[in-house]
């Protein structure tokens, strides 16, 4: 019973992250959106996995994934741990070494400029999405501490 629970909560969590880039509301997103959405789920693979994974589950090659083949797909690598999460203390480490200054924040520019030039650089792209979501725009600053709840995952 405890599993079917669980499964069923997987899938809601699942499609809710699927349905915030599903902008208009017909099951699908466009490839670009993938890597924020996994990244949503508390999962982090390397860039070839990303790749492989599209590949997976792209609709023939037309740039868009559907709901139907994403869903089963990213169950499989929940439960299989294919793409594991960061434990939530290296996050906090990794930001507070950024935040030189120990605020609890960054500004946005600061996070871009090591984002997108250090280890697996991200995309512009990808830095907006990522921004949209995490910034405070009332302050304009990114307050790590509350957001790390939400790029790590329960064990």
């Amino acid at each position: 019973m405890a599993a079917n629970k669980h499964d069923g909560d997987v899938h809601k969590k699942i499609k809710a992250a699927f349905q915030a880039f599903d902008y208009e509301s017909n099951d699908t997103v466009n490839v670009r959106e993938i890597a924020t959405i996994i990244y949503s789920l508390g999962c982090f693979p390397t860039q070839k996995d990303i790749h492989d994974f599209i590949a997976q589950v792209e609709e023939d090659h037309t740039g868009y994934v559907h709901l139907e083949k994403f869903l089963p797909a990213m169950t499989t690598v929940l439960f299989e741990t294919k793409f594991p999460p960061i434990p939530e203390d290296l996050v906090l480490q990794a930001f507070e070494i950024l935040d030189k200054e120990k605020k609890g924040y960054l500004q946005p520019d600061q996070l871009i400029k090591y984002m997108t030039q250090e280890g697996e650089p991200f995309t512009q792209e990808e830095m907006d999405e990522m921004l949209t979501a995490f910034t405070d725009h009332e302050n304009n600053r990114i307050n790590y501490k509350v957001i790390i709840s939400q790029l790590t995952t329960d064990p």
